[in-house]
């Protein structure tokens, strides 16, 4: 055995993780999840709130990073409709409409067809200037935004006609794939505002590691990629939709798969090759 361990092409190696990653991927494969302290807190937050309640959503991705940010949106925009909120979905990145767009079309047009824009949800759209439109819209919102996405002034939008400032949302919602995002609205926003917003987050994995530090103060919950948004996706599903959701609501958990088998494949030779390499260290000395 050790002398097939010893000897292994790694042409085979190439072959068992071509096998690793396309297996799961061809069979549709998705693994139970046991969600994490982070992701219970984000679920938490969401379930404390009560319907008609604020919801600011923040979607500062783009395509490239939608892999690992697009299960969360999906599961996070799901779970807050089906809790009644109220949906305030706004932008800083460029491409950030786009990935609002998808999330209306796929989640609320539909599953909840009954929910109508401009009482129950609202777009508004990109805004450029970064962490500047954070601190603008903290006092006021209207300095900045006259209309919403659909070119519709404020005023005449009815879940709007009261709203002043963001710290009259109940909750920010915040996905990242980097700058400006989660780490500027913890910073400009609820660090100034501890009193008036809390924020709940999910970012990409090479991310997660700068926010940890805001956590649990200013942060108390947080998505970290693909993982992260299973384990959410997981405790959504079970709390409304069953054992059986849509294939939209499980692409989270789908897109682990590859991964969970590919890293256990990875394991599994990593022990192999210390076994080989203090087996052989061991008859050299003797």
């Amino acid at each position: 055995m050790l002398s097939i361990l010893r000897n292994l092409d790694r042409r085979l190696i190439f072959l068992m993780m071509l096998l690793a990653v396309a297996v799961p991927i061809l069979l549709q494969s998705r693994f139970p999840e046991k969600p994490s302290g982070l992701a219970q807190a984000v679920f938490d937050e969401i379930e404390a709130l009560q319907p008609g309640d604020r919801v600011l959503l923040a979607f500062d991705f783009d395509p490239a990073s939608e892999g690992e940010l697009g299960p969360m949106a999906t599961s996070l925009t799901y779970h807050c409709a089906q809790k009644e909120l109220r949906l305030y979905f706004m932008a800083l990145w460029p491409v950030g409409p786009q990935m609002i767009s998808n999330v209306i079309q796929d989640v609320i047009r539909r599953d909840f067809p009954h929910m109508v824009y401009g009482e129950d949800y609202v777009d508004l759209g990109f805004k450029s200037g970064g962490e500047g439109v954070i601190k603008v819209i903290l006092t006021d919102l209207r300095q900045l935004y006259t209309t919403d996405a659909r070119g519709t002034p404020l005023n005449r939008i009815p879940m709007l006609e009261d709203v002043t400032d963001i710290r009259q949302m109940d909750l920010i919602v915040s996905l990242s794939a980097g700058t400006p995002g989660t780490k500027e609205w913890v910073q400009y926003a609820v660090t100034p505002y501890p009193h008036d917003l809390r924020i709940v987050a999910g970012c990409t994995g090479i991310q997660a590691p700068l926010l940890y530090p805001y956590i649990p103060q200013q942060l108390p919950g947080l998505l970290g990629a693909i993982k992260g948004a299973a384990e959410y996706e997981e405790l959504v599903m079970q709390a409304y939709a069953g054992e059986d959701p849509p294939a939209r609501y499980a692409e989270a958990r789908r897109r682990m798969g590859p991964q969970l088998v590919a890293h256990v494949l990875m394991i599994l030779l990593i022990i192999a090759g210390n076994v080989v390499y203090f087996t052989e260290q061991k008859r050299g000395r003797r």
